[in-house]
């Protein structure tokens, strides 16, 4: 499955009433530790279709980090049923991003 781009618009539909575990990706386009851990969030995606990846531009969708509360970046937020089950911030591994949405 690929990253799907997530917006205050989409938001509702594909996170938070999405039946699947998400994975959101809170980055920007001038981060450098953003541009570290993007390809292991597309390769995540990619290799399991039973788990849902977006990504939100901060700089884009302001509204959506305040609400959740994203101070530094990159931050990973997993959701379940709604609700933010996990959280990471900064860059980890393949596996920790793996056990971080089990």
């Amino acid at each position: 499955m690929s990253v799907k781009t997530i917006t205050f618009e989409n938001f509702k539909e594909e996170v938070l009433e999405c039946d699947k575990t998400v994975l959101i990706d809170f980055w920007a386009g001038w981060c450098g530790p953003c541009r570290m851990l993007s390809p292991i969030v597309d390769q995540l995606a990619s290799e399991n279709q039973n788990i849902v990846v977006g990504k939100i531009n901060i700089d884009e969708q302001e509204d959506l980090a305040s609400k959740y509360g994203v101070m530094s970046i990159p931050t990973l937020l997993v959701f379940k049923n709604g609700e933010v089950v996990n959280k990471a911030v900064g860059v980890i591994s393949k596996n920790a991003m793996m056990d971080l949405v089990k």
